[in-house]
């Protein structure tokens, strides 16, 4: 996850100060996107077919190799070489990403503690740890860049990821699923209504938090913060990444509280399932309100500004709720027996939000600017509601 936010910052605050515009931005991250699709909707069944630790193993030895690669840049290529390359690389580390946290999440249902909220418990404490972890990605990606420069920042990263690799080899634990022969790709896909309105809740959750948190925010910020010269461009870079940073860490942050905010070990699932209809609810009213205040103002003051960055850190807290919420529930919903198979399925639908987000970033920045980001923000945020609102309580405790 660090190298995964670092990277990310890397590849979009590097190719902004060549001159990409925002949509050519937004196709850097395409492929990512697609293959965490891809990756998503197979390593269930490739986790059910093969093990979990073989995934786990897979994701982190391809990011190194994905980085590896990336250093291979040259500054001479032709435009959209540089495009293709770059996406290509990024499409192995989404893959990389994806596969491990896939097997992460899965593990949870199998080894977290039953009775007094332990799932949730635990599904929250390991979202929001990966989730500050990323944070801080954002601004080692950004320091790194500002430091060092692109090609160093790429190979170190690769060489620390290398180190964890290997002593995660040696010290994995006993007792995950080794896979069995019989499992068939066609049960990837749920016949429960439950996990698929949730997925597609989550479709658009996600969406809406990418259509202005990949492009057009770092964007609007560098164009505020930057006054062209080297050390403009540094101390811009470093508070993006700040911001990023700081905004992704506190969604870990409540994600690792919500069960003690929602007062999980006390409530049953169906209570949390009609709890999470109305946090959904009270998360389209912020990029809403954004929305037309950015309209209406003049985006560069200091005001304006001000209440984005509070407005954007209100957005993250309630967004982490909801994400929080519908990670336990897919946990929930799904059953021992299919939970690599459920989740991969589940975040294949995050991956689709996360591709139509970052489509729709660089888009929606480039025809309006950041008020259509935060207008189409709010939009999908109404169509999670719709996928959240046809929820309901399982009629027994999944095993």
């Amino acid at each position: 996850m660090l190298t995964d936010g670092a990277l990310r910052m890397l590849v979009l605050l590097h190719f902004h100060t060549l001159g990409f515009s925002p949509v050519q931005l937004a196709y850097l991250f395409i492929l990512y996107e697609i293959a965490g699709i891809i990756t998503n909707l197979s390593a269930g069944w490739i986790a059910a077919r093969f093990g979990l630790t073989s995934t786990l193993y897979a994701g982190l030895g391809l990011q190194v190799v994905a980085l590896l690669a990336l250093a291979q840049l040259d500054p001479s290529w032709a435009l959209w070489t540089s495009v293709a390359f770059v996406m290509a690389v990024q499409g192995a580390s989404g893959v990389a990403k994806d596969l491990a946290k896939m097997s992460a999440k899965s593990a949870v249902k199998l080894l977290a503690p039953s009775g007094n909220g332990g799932l949730f418990r635990w599904v929250a404490v390991l979202t929001g740890s990966k989730n500050a972890v990323k944070g801080f990605g954002f601004l080692l990606g950004a320091a790194l860049l500002g430091l060092f420069g692109f090609v160093p920042s790429v190979l170190g990263m690769a060489a620390i990821l290398a180190v964890i690799l290997i002593a995660i080899a040696l010290k994995m634990p006993s007792g995950l699923p080794r896979g069995k022969k019989g499992a068939k790709f066609s049960e990837v896909f749920s016949k429960d209504r439950n996990i698929n309105w949730l997925s597609g809740a989550r479709l658009f959750l996600f969406g809406a938090r990418d259509v202005w948190f990949v492009v057009g925010i770092p964007i609007f910020f560098y164009a505020v913060l930057s006054d062209g010269s080297e050390e403009g461009n540094r101390r811009a870079f470093f508070l993006i990444g700040s911001f990023m940073a700081v905004w992704t860490i506190l969604y870990g942050a409540v994600q690792a509280y919500a069960p003690k905010l929602l007062r999980a070990n006390t409530r049953p699932v169906g209570e949390l399932v009609h709890a999470a209809k109305g946090w959904v609810a009270a998360l389209f009213v912020v990029p809403a309100v954004l929305a037309v205040l950015c309209e209406v103002s003049d985006g560069a003051s200091t005001w304006f500004t001000i209440t984005l960055v509070i407005g954007l850190l209100v957005f993250g807290a309630i967004f982490a709720v909801n994400s929080s919420l519908h990670s336990y529930l897919i946990l929930a919903f799904t059953k021992s027996e299919r939970v690599t198979m459920d989740v991969g399925f589940y975040y294949m639908a995050n991956a689709a939000g996360r591709l139509l987000g970052t489509l729709m970033s660089g888009l929606s920045y480039q025809i309006g600017g950041l008020p259509w980001c935060l207008g189409v923000a709010a939009l999908f945020v109404g169509l999670s509601w719709v996928g959240a609102g046809r929820l309901h309580a399982p009629s027994a405790q999944p095993a």
